[in-house]
């Protein structure tokens, strides 16, 4: 590594680590104040307070590495710049990618973390913190609100090897609106299938209307072997409406391989709305990490252009707030797009860092060359 890579990779890493821990200390603050009240009157133990926490940092840490790697990368080179070390880089015969590269790597160094702990730490903090805030930190009034909001695309796997796909589940009625259940059996071919318009809990069982159930051939795979329509049909469905809040799927809460692998089971299912929505949730989990490398890559072009000595490091820190919002804002209604079936699940996880790699290396292929 050159000497001048190391000086700047220094800098970089020292803003990056002062500015995760102000972000993961303001948010401890704010969430703190938010809830002071509700901490007072529980009397939570403040060890309980700290393996929160302890726990929440690395979802802390996913959110915002990007943001800080952007501040750390802009706040160093605007500095350079100020100082004039940047025109004696330039005027040394370095180009753009010369002078970036320090920041590069580290913002793929970054990725790559990213990546691990989304694999590894996230999915596990996000249960562990789920269980000790509804435990300790949710008042009982909340609680029983949360569970009484409607919820969408309901996904979970019950009992009999059944896959539950459910439009809209409303907890205050024990209602259930489009229902698509896949009954498979221990080689994972597909049994039966259950498409029903409404369900509703009597107390007892369940009982569906406007229903169609499929019964498949074991012989042949996939196949259908009888199809019966029912207006009303009580069902053989061990799962209580308690069941279904217990077991409904929790995204955050798996890893890339733990979720392929539950949309790889059930790929022939038809439910075609919920499976695309997990597959974006899916794609999403590769694409995100890679979101940091995108807006280093289309920040730095603005630090290095930076010509006035006042206010650079302001000028620094609009830069990469800007381009955070925008960047988040645009992967934001991306995925909403995919979720909505505007656009295919593949395409609107990875639509932003496509659109903003291709401004950055527009930009700096006007600016530079």
């Amino acid at each position: 590594m050159r000497i001048l890579d190391r000086y700047i990779n220094f800098n970089i890493i020292k803003i990056f680590t002062i500015t995760v821990f102000v972000f993961c200390g303001l948010y401890v603050l704010i969430d703190i104040t938010s809830t002071l009240d509700e901490i007072i009157d529980r009397k939570i133990p403040i060890n309980i307070l700290i393996k929160y926490y302890l726990n929440f940092f690395p979802i802390i840490l996913v959110q915002t590495a990007s943001i800080a790697c952007l501040i750390s990368s802009l706040l160093t080179y605007s500095a350079m710049n100020n100082t004039n070390e940047i025109i004696v880089m330039r005027a040394s015969g370095l180009n753009f990618w010369q002078v970036a590269r320090p920041a590069l790597m580290f913002a793929l160094l970054i990725t790559a973390v990213i990546f691990c702990l989304n694999e590894r730490l996230v999915p596990q903090a996000t249960e562990v913190t789920k269980e000790i805030r509804d435990e300790n930190m949710i008042l009982k009034v909340d609680r029983a609100r949360k569970q009484k909001e409607k919820i969408k695309n309901l996904t979970f796997y019950g009992l009999k090897n059944r896959l539950y796909f459910i439009d809209y589940y409303s907890p205050n009625t024990y209602e259930l609106n489009g229902i698509t259940i896949i009954e498979h059996d221990n080689h994972q071919n597909i049994e039966q299938k259950i498409v029903a318009l409404k369900g509703k809990w009597t107390g007892i069982a369940w009982k569906f209307y406007n229903c169609q159930i499929t019964t498949y051939d074991s012989t042949q795979l996939n196949k259908p072997d009888k199809i019966k329509v029912y207006k009303e049909k009580l069902m053989d469905i061990k799962e209580t409406p308690e069941d279904f809040l217990r077991q409904r799927l929790n995204v955050s809460a798996m890893n890339i391989k733990e979720l392929h692998d539950y949309i790889g089971r059930f790929a022939n299912s038809g439910a075609k709305k919920a499976l695309s929505n997990l597959k974006v949730d899916l794609y999403q989990k590769y694409a995100f990490p890679i979101g940091n490398f995108v807006i280093v890559l289309i920040g730095l072009p603005f630090a290095l252009l930076v010509r006035s000595r006042k206010g650079t490091t302001f000028t620094s820190v609009g830069i990469a707030v800007g381009i955070g919002f925008l960047y988040y804002v645009a992967n934001a209604v991306t995925l909403a797009f995919g979720k909505g079936g505007l656009f295919p699940p593949l395409l609107s996880a990875w639509a932003a860092p496509m659109i903003f790699t291709g401004i950055a290396l527009a930009t700096i292929k006007s600016r530079f060359y």
